[in-house]
């Protein structure tokens, strides 16, 4: 019998790898919604407990809409040592970084022209086929020196990849820039007293962020068993950086903060010029007793405003909801966003009741509920045409029905009609674990 939470219920692993087409629309499917909504998350081929969630070997989803129809769904494992050795199949050819079997399990992108199962802490990106087949093990033609992120930003404006990456085995944080060619052009490492872990970044039109806090590698734990080596060391401290985006290790401007962790940032943006705003979900601690999974603390919507003529930095608090997961429009990302959307977070059964949207101008915000036992997970904001208003446009999600024991992908209205019922909604022929993170891949990106 298992003892872990993270292998019952919607977080248990799916075994069965399943292809379905011309799925069943309810409603009307927007015609300008054309590509593919991809998501991923750990989905252990045969678990080992002590289980962390982060853990488990990866399983792509897929769901391809193309003129109002939805094509096809997939999901997939992504090959990496365990699974082809559980399954029978063959070896994942490619170079390999770090230690484990090549698990990638928390995002999944597209760059140039390619299709990236992605994680952190030192693992490859592994390229899949647009059917998300397993295809190899990359390090970007060579150029990516150790392994990636599962929080790459990409610029609007220029198309490159910004990252942040990390391992334990180092003395100091990456900043990478990736170009529009897929591969390393600007690489930079800064030095850090601890081996943090730095799950993602957030980036101005002139700067990167690097997050130092107190959630460092400790192998003492893996001296006693457990699973996952980074817990909460308060006595570390707690750090922001900002780094030039074409600079160096010696220009970084540290500012000291309260003692905090911070998975997922919203979006960044400079005023003036000497002036950034970073808007996150501040958690209070992380890994520090509870020790599988992200349930400690408050995870709130916070702003931190740093002033880089004085030095100092300013942290208060947008929003009393838990949240995670948050997400904005894209298009400006870097820049300042008047919208933000989430899912709202209950720690203690640890589910995602709805999904909130911020209005972070007027201050004003409204959920969108989609009913007892049923369950959203990250929301995407896709633009209905690229010149579009910030918010004009949908959030796709999939939502899980613990009735049915079944999921199925949603479009709502991100607009003013955001928490009325969804334009459409495509039934799922098994069930969207809860997982990570995912993207609208649009037919021409």
């Amino acid at each position: 019998m298992t003892t872990s939470p993270y292998l019952e219920g919607n977080f248990a692993p799916v075994a069965e790898e399943l292809t379905a087409h011309d799925l069943e629309v309810r409603g009307e499917l927007p015609r300008e919604l054309n590509g593919r909504l991809l998501r991923i998350g750990p989905n252990p081929v045969a678990p080992v407990e002590p289980y962390h969630w982060f853990s488990g070997n990866g399983m792509v989803h897929g769901l391809r809409l193309r003129d109002g129809r939805a094509e096809w769904y997939r999901n997939r494992f992504v090959r990496d040592d365990d699974v082809v050795a559980a399954k029978g199949w063959p070896e994942v050819p490619g170079p390999r970084h770090g230690i484990g079997g090549n698990t990638a399990n928390t995002n999944v992108i597209s760059h140039a022209g390619k299709t990236f199962a992605i994680v952190e802490a030192g693992g490859l990106p592994v390229e899949l086929t647009d059917d998300l087949e397993t295809v190899c093990r990359s390090d970007l033609g060579g150029t990516l020196q150790g392994g990636f992120t599962a929080h790459p930003k990409r610029d609007p404006k220029t198309g490159e990849l910004h990252a942040v990456t990390y391992y334990f085995e180092w003395d100091h944080l990456k900043y990478v820039v990736i170009g529009t060619d897929g591969k390393v052009r600007h690489q930079v490492e800064v030095p850090v007293p601890g081996g943090p872990m730095v799950h993602d970044t957030a980036i101005t039109e002139r700067f990167a962020l690097l997050f130092d806090l107190p959630c460092i590698f400790d192998f003492s734990i893996i001296e006693a068993g457990g699973s996952f080596p980074y817990v909460w060391h308060p006595e570390y401290g707690a750090r922001m950086g900002l780094i030039p985006r074409e600079g160096q290790a010696s220009d970084v401007r540290w500012f000291e903060v309260p003692n905090c962790y911070v998975f997922h940032p919203l979006n960044a943006y400079e005023v003036g010029d000497d002036t950034v705003v970073l808007d996150a979900v501040r958690h209070e601690r992380m890994f520090d007793q509870e020790r599988d999974g992200p349930t400690e603390g408050k995870p709130v919507l916070t702003r931190w405003t740093f002033d880089l003529a004085g030095g100092s930095v300013k942290e208060e608090q947008l929003d009393d909801r838990l949240i995670e997961f948050p997400r904005h429009d894209e298009r400006v990302l870097g820049r300042k966003n008047r919208y933000g959307y989430a899912a709202c977070y209950d720690t203690k059964g640890f589910d995602f009741p709805s999904l909130v949207k911020y209005d972070l101008e007027s201050g004003k915000s409204s959920e969108w509920n989609p009913g007892p036992g049923r369950s959203p997970l990250e929301a995407v904001f896709v633009p209905r045409t690229p010149d579009a208003a910030e918010d004009d446009g949908w959030l796709l999600t999939c939502v899980y029905d613990k009735a049915e024991d079944r999921s199925e992908m949603v479009v709502l209205e991100a607009g003013a009609a955001f928490g009325d019922e969804p334009i459409a909604t495509v039934p799922l022929p098994g069930r969207v674990p809860f997982g990570f993170h995912g993207n609208f891949v649009p037919d021409e990106g």
